[in-house]
């Protein structure tokens, strides 16, 4: 286990130890990770798979003990709790906004970084991204959703609404549905939005925003763990769905301009191996991000609700989903 402690990190909550000094282990060195994933889907798979490759790809040995919450911020803390009083876990990887926050909360002893958080900073993770300040740092997923609320009308020029839901509870859905509000009424669409607490009240939430003309899904654990609903809804209305992430589109959304959370997860993890191995300090790494970001498009997703894609945009496309 990695010795751990110029981070000036502060005694353990649950009773840990006192700080040690990190001098960056040897290489050569093992370490044990823990990992709490908020929730199974294919983004936040895709996150926690390259961050473990980042760490094949280096040749360190490691052990994951992969952990996922199942959407439950309680069962997240639950997990947060069991690694901060595990003395063998070198470090913490926290996959989503809530996981992120449980282990921020309890988890001090030793490094935690996140991936797939939109705002760190909203979410009380960090004191800025510039210097984090504390033992948690990361990489942040905040997707282009003022490009991506023009997709829609780049689409469908006709458009004239937009349907949102988005988890309450989910800080990073908030902020992405305050940006899509701003190009909204940059583009003169009309923005109708409704919250769920959970994946089982999805379909309500979709009838009581009455008529729309297209529907986004930011990148919402709770929504995006129910998209084959929102999908089957926006068949049956015929209404596009443009999405935060590829994985939707990927199940019958029409298109998105998203990121790779394959390569946001092998980011993090490098992260994770400059602290475990070079002993760089979290409270000094600033919160990175991925800057370029892949247009990807479903034709059969179009054509199921009524829609054909502009040659233009499948000639531009990184990816045409088959």
């Amino acid at each position: 286990m990695l010795a751990v402690g110029s981070l000036a990190l502060s005694a353990c909550s649950n009773g840990g130890g006192d700080a040690a000094s990190t001098e960056g282990a040897a290489s050569g060195d093992s370490f044990k990770v823990g990992v709490i994933q908020l929730v199974q889907h294919p983004a936040l798979d895709a996150a926690t798979a390259g961050f473990e490759q980042a760490f094949t790809d280096a040749g360190i040995d490691v052990e994951f003990d992969v952990q996922v919450a199942n959407g439950e911020q309680s069962t997240a803390a639950t997990i947060a709790a069991g690694f901060a009083g595990d003395p063998d876990i070198d470090l913490v990887l926290a996959v989503a906004t809530p996981a992120a926050q449980s282990a921020a909360t309890a988890i001090t002893n030793v490094p935690v970084l996140f991936t797939a958080v939109t705002d760190p900073v909203a979410a009380d993770l960090v004191a800025s991204a510039e210097e984090p300040g504390g033992n948690v740092t990361g990489t942040t997923d905040l997707n282009p959703v003022a490009d991506q609320i023009d997709l829609i009308t780049q689409l469908d020029p006709s458009v004239e609404s937009v349907g949102v839901v988005y988890s309450s509870g989910e800080v990073n859905s908030q902020v992405q549905v305050d940006l899509a509000q701003e190009k909204a009424d940059e583009l003169g669409l009309e923005l109708k939005t409704a919250t769920v607490t959970n994946v089982g009240e999805v379909p309500t939430a979709l009838d009581s925003l009455g008529d729309v003309d297209s529907i986004y899904v930011p990148t919402d654990n709770t929504v995006v763990s129910g998209i084959d609903t929102v999908l089957t809804y926006a068949a049956d209305h015929q209404v596009p769905v443009v999405s935060g992430d590829t994985g939707p589109v990927e199940s019958g959304a029409v298109a998105t301009l998203g990121l790779d959370y394959t390569k946001l997860g092998v980011q993090t993890g490098e992260m994770a191996i400059r602290i475990l191995q070079d002993g760089e300090d979290p409270a000094t790494m600033s919160v990175e991000e991925q800057t370029e970001f892949d247009l990807v498009v479903n034709p059969a997703g179009a054509e199921a609700v009524g829609l054909e894609i502009p040659q233009e945009l499948l000639d531009e496309a990184a990816t045409v989903v088959e």
